[in-house]
This record gives C-alpha cells, sequence and structure tokens, in this order.
C-alpha cells in the first residue's frame, strides 16, 4: 500500500508541448538558379552576377552539360504543439472486510499474546496479505474505543482499547466505518476517543462526528493514476443503537436511518452530499438488518433495491447480520447496468461460534472490488470473495479458509476448515467469484483525506 502524503496532491494534468518547426526553401531563389544554368554556355562559370555552380561530380568531362531541372521543396506544414496525453483509466483495488468485534476473550487474547499489553496484530496476521495489499482498504469497526480513564470491556457495552486502531492501521486498513447499534456504548465521550483515535494514525472513518461541521464532511479516499486524481467516497449508517439516545443536541453524532420501515432518504442524501462533493465513485457502508440470518429479510433486500435504483451509489457493503449473506448484481446503478450488493460480510474478528451462536459467525468473508474509472467519469466494478475465519481456542488468530482447507489450523481440523469454507460459499452464492491470491495495488498511490480537513468552518 502506498505510503500516505501528508496532504492530498494537487489535481493536475500535465502536457508535453513539442513544437517542431523546420526552414522553408525560396522558391524563387531556386528558379533563378535554373535560369543561370539555362543562359550559361558550358562554362563553368555564369553569367556575372550569377553565381557559381558545381557540375556533378559523375559528369562526363567534355560533354555539354544539361541544363539541370530544379523544383521547389514541399514547404513543411505549419508548426503545431501535440495534443497533452489523454487522460488514463484510473483501475484501484479495494478491499472490504466484516465486523471487528472485540468480545471480552478477545481482549484477553491481545493481552496474553502482548504479554500484558494489548495488541492485536498476532491476531489478525493470518489475513494481512489481504489487506495491506490492496491500494485501498476500508473495515468495519463495530465498537467504540473505550474513553480515557476507563477500562476495556466486551459485550454487552463495548469499549476496545486504542490499541486495537493502531493494529487496524498497522494491518494495512486506510480507514473503518463505524455507525453501528454500538456506537454509542460508550456514550459521547466513546464516541469522540474513537475518532480521536483515527486522527492519530490517520485513518479515515465514516458514520460518526464530533461536531456538526464534521458530520457535514464526507469521507473521501484519493486515488491517483498518472496525472489523474480521483475521489472514494464513503458513507455509513446504521439501523439504531440499541435503544441508546444521541447525545443532547447532537442528532448529527450517529448516521442512523430507520430500517424497519426501508427508508432509505438519509442513505441517499448522504451519497447524495458526496456526489455534490465531487466524489467519483461512492461505497455504502449499511449496518443492518436481522442478526444470524445467512438470507436477507425483506426490508434489507428493499433497502439495497431502493439504493440501487438511484443511481448515486457503486458499491453497496452490508454488517451487522455476524453470518455471511449473498454478493449480488441488483438492478440500477450509476450507469444503469447494475450496482453489486454485498449483503453481509459476516464477522471479521470476534468471539462468536456455535457456543453462543449459530455456526455462521466463525467465519466471513473479504471482499475485494476491482474498480475502473474511465477518463469520462464511469465506473466499472468488479467483485470477488475470500472466506476467513478466526480460531477462537487459539487466541483468536485468524486465517484465510482457503490457505487451510487441508492442514486444518491449530485448533480447527480439516474437516472443520472445509465445513466454514462451505458455509461461507454457500452463502455467497454464485454470481462472484472466489479470489484464492491477495489483491495487488494497481494506482500509483491512495491515501485517506481527514474529515477535519474537509468540515466546512462556521460562522466563528
Amino acid at each position: 500500500m502506498a505510503a500516505m502524503p501528508s496532504r492530498a496532491p494537487a489535481h493536475a494534468s500535465a502536457y508535453r508541448p513539442v513544437a517542431r518547426f523546420a526552414g522553408i526553401a525560396a522558391a524563387a531563389a531556386i528558379a533563378a538558379v535554373a535560369a543561370a544554368w539555362a543562359l550559361g554556355a558550358g562554362g563553368g562559370e555564369g553569367a556575372e552576377g550569377a553565381p557559381a555552380v558545381a557540375t556533378s561530380a559523375s559528369a562526363t568531362p567534355g560533354a555539354s552539360a544539361p541544363a539541370p531541372t530544379a523544383s521547389a521543396p514541399e514547404p513543411s506544414s505549419a508548426p503545431t504543439a501535440t495534443e497533452p496525453d489523454p487522460d488514463p483509466d484510473v483501475v484501484f483495488t479495494l478491499v472490504t472486510g466484516g465486523d471487528v468485534l472485540t468480545h471480552g476473550p478477545v481482549l484477553n487474547s491481545a493481552l496474553r499474546v502482548g504479554d500484558g499489553e494489548y495488541d492485536f496484530a498476532p491476531l489478525m496476521a493470518g489475513v494481512r496479505d489481504y489487506v495491506e495489499g490492496a491500494d485501498l482498504a476500508v473495515c468495519h469497526l463495530e465498537v467504540p474505543v473505550a474513553p480515557a480513564g476507563t477500562q476495556p470491556s466486551g459485550y454487552p457495552v463495548f469499549g476496545a482499547p486504542a490499541a486495537l486502531v493502531q493494529a487496524l492501521d498497522d494491518e494495512g486498513w486506510d480507514g473503518c466505518s463505524t455507525a453501528s447499534n454500538h456506537s454509542m456504548d460508550r456514550r459521547y465521550a466513546g464516541l469522540e476517543a474513537t475518532l480521536d483515535a483515527f486522527d492519530e494514525v490517520r485513518l479515515g472513518h465514516s458514520g460518526m462526528a464530533r461536531s456538526e461541521q464534521e458530520s457535514l464532511a464526507t469521507q473521501t479516499y484519493s486515488v491517483r493514476q498518472g496525472n489523474r486524481t480521483i475521489e472514494v467516497a464513503s458513507i455509513s449508517l446504521t439501523y439504531g443503537l440499541n435503544g441508546l439516545p444521541k447525545p443532547d443536541g447532537m442528532p448529527w453524532a450517529v448516521d442512523t436511518f430507520d430500517a424497519d420501515a426501508a427508508d432509505v432518504q438519509p442513505i441517499l442524501d448522504a451519497a447524495q452530499r458526496a456526489r455534490d462533493e465531487g466524489a467519483d465513485v461512492v461505497v455504502a457502508s449499511v449496518h443492518c438488518c436481522v442478526e444470524y440470518r445467512v438470507a436477507p429479510s425483506d426490508a434489507q433486500r428493499s433497502i439495497v433495491e431502493q439504493i440501487g435504483a438511484s443511481g448515486l451509489v457503486d458499491l453497496y457493503i452490508g454488517h451487522h447480520a455476524h453470518v455471511p449473506q449473498p454478493i449480488e448484481r441488483v438492478s440500477g446503478g450509476v450507469n444503469g447496468d447494475g450496482m453489486w450488493a454485498a449483503y453481509g460480510h459476516g464477522n471479521f474478528l470476534s468471539n462468536q461460534d456455535t457456543q453462543c451462536c449459530v455456526a455462521a459467525t466463525n467465519a466471513g468473508y473479504i471482499l475485494t472490488s476491482t474498480i475502473t474509472v474511465d477518463p469520462e467519469g464511469a465506473v466499472d466494478v468488479g467483485v470477488e470473495w475470500t472466506a476467513v475465519t478466526v480460531d477462537r481456542l487459539d487466541s483468536h488468530t485468524m486465517h484465510v479458509l482457503r490457505d487451510i482447507l487441508d492442514t486444518g489450523s491449530a485448533r480447527i481440523s480439516a474437516a472443520e476448515a472445509q465445513a466454514r469454507w462451505q458455509r461461507v460459499a454457500d452463502a455467497v452464492g454464485d454470481e462472484a467469484p472466489e479470489r484464492t491470491t491477495p489483491p495487488e495495488a494497481l494506482a500509483d498511490a491512495a491515501y485517506a483525506s481527514l474529515r477535519w480537513w474537509q468540515a466546512p468552518q462556521g460562522d466563528g
């Protein structure tokens, strides 16, 4: 993944103007030389005032020299500057992942492997290649960071240590969507601690805001190819907050919508705002609907179909179900040729398994999208999935399931790995292909823009 510069480069087009000029011979002078040859008597010197003209070395000595015929050279075309190089297609890979949930046992594993300090990197190391290899990687952090002076905690009121955000950065993520039903678990102090932790390591974030001004600034990621830079917008909304209220006077603190009523207007408003701000690509992360159910609910399908029909969103990214759900191309889309929707990625890092929930909670998928933006702004999206799992009994270490189908892992047998992979494959369906190798960066550079740089300034 390309290193992030301190500021986004200015959009610029480079030209290579080249002017080529050729001298044009005087046709009249050539005609005068021809006249001198015609008037001469075969001597080596022309008439008075006429220039001497050497005869050809191949002429026969003593023979009369024939009158030469001279023709004016073709004049060169008028000098013109070359056309500038056409803008290139911008092609890049975008990786998205499932729910990051730091249950109590996950916290304990991070403490244990870190010798008393929270260290999540060893837990996620097994899937790192599938994250850091992409141009952009956007995770889904479902839990807030515990405010300073408070202890981290797991379910039901989550609070992760700030070290988790550092580990996500080290893993190769460029940012995360953060709107979830747990966004208010630690009230406004937790929201503030979360976004401060993201800013500290320069990760992008969407779905929560510390101020009204920040809420109006869309999280964008810049991708540069040659002389061209395009903007990728990430919007993030959740169906609710587990009954907890937003802070008094701060209706903008978490982006929410009414999933039960399938009212997508807040999602469309956010997407339209991103378009108005100049986004070339819009990715919508939507946290809803029914947990532990592989088949999307009717409301969930309605939400996806309405977003597709709007023509405002290029890619739909679903979370919250904690089990893998289908990946389908639905009608509509920005170009009218459909929109890819990953209804639910399942879990990324969590403690969920058959001991608490359904078996499908112990695996999810990473989605790799290859996105092309042509010079006219048309966007093409192709998607692939990679099944991942957590070995809960081996300190919550993560694995790409394809890599352990024959061998298993420390506490997952080969047969169990195959069963987990099959559950993911069955859930995903057959519209999107499986990806079995880590993605590669295809663009020249990609990086997050910090939202507080972009927030519109108030009167004060």
